[in-house]
């Protein structure tokens, strides 16, 4: 039975930014909550830009534990998950969840109507390949929804954030110093300096997609104008969304 579904706040609004935000706060304790949360927004900005996905196929690319391929699944869609690492994938991984990198996916032109990656693209040594193979699997007219973490939001160092501003040695040597155990990123290694401006760039001169929406993920108001100042969206945007339309062949 497909679970009828109701947008839990207006995006954007404070309320809506709020309720994320007490959640990240939580990531560590109580990793369910938040991610089933944040599961169901993406979502609800999914259908928001494409209309329901009951009944259509949805991938999941870097999709971890498999948060969001269960709430698309919950929602009628045929979701599938594709993830590079096994640890990441827990215990308990959605049914048929695939191990595969998203370089190099085992699928064949065209397979998706909507290709998901939520936070992957920092984690991505080759922004460029991964993203053209996100619109490889994606159906001529169908949807792409990337985000990620840029390097300068104030979470751009991840769980060593915001002390990646003083530089990422020194930030992962806090870290060690504060907690006691070794940082799980490494810049360079399985974190990387994602920057907006060179993003945008990159996928605006492409020919295989055309940009729907370049907004902040999270932020409560002009989600689409911060993006539009440059310099200052580096910082204020926090994570950005791209909501992008795969072109006819």
């Amino acid at each position: 039975m497909i679970r009828p579904v109701r947008p839990y706040a207006k995006d954007p609004s404070f309320r809506r930014s709020l309720a994320l935000f007490r959640a990240f706060l939580h990531e560590q304790d109580d990793p369910g909550s938040c991610y089933s949360l944040l599961a169901r927004d993406a979502a609800d900005q999914v259908e928001a830009y494409d209309g329901p996905v009951a009944g259509r196929t949805v991938l999941d690319i870097g999709g971890g534990s498999g948060y969001f391929t269960e709430e698309f699944r919950q929602r009628g869609a045929n979701a599938f998950l594709f993830e590079p690492d096994m640890a990441e994938l827990g215990e308990k991984p959605p049914d048929s969840a695939v191990v595969a990198d998203g370089y190099l996916l085992p699928l064949r032109d065209g397979v998706a109507d909507v290709t998901f990656s939520s936070n992957v693209l920092e984690h991505v040594a080759d922004p460029e390949t991964f993203l053209s193979e996100l619109a490889r699997v994606t159906r001529p007219g169908g949807l792409i929804y990337v985000s990620f973490t840029n390097w300068l939001s104030p979470w751009g160092g991840h769980e060593w954030a915001p002390w990646h501003y003083f530089g990422a040695e020194r930030a992962r040597a806090r870290y060690l110093r504060r907690t006691g155990r070794p940082a799980k990123h490494t810049l360079g290694e399985n974190l990387f300096a994602v920057h907006i401006g060179s993003t945008l760039r990159q996928v605006r001169a492409r020919d295989d997609v055309t940009v729907v929406s370049a907004r902040s993920r999270y932020w409560p108001f002009l989600a689409e104008a911060v993006v539009k100042a440059p310099g200052i969206r580096e910082f204020a945007t926090w994570n950005l969304l791209l909501i992008l339309r795969r072109c006819p062949t």
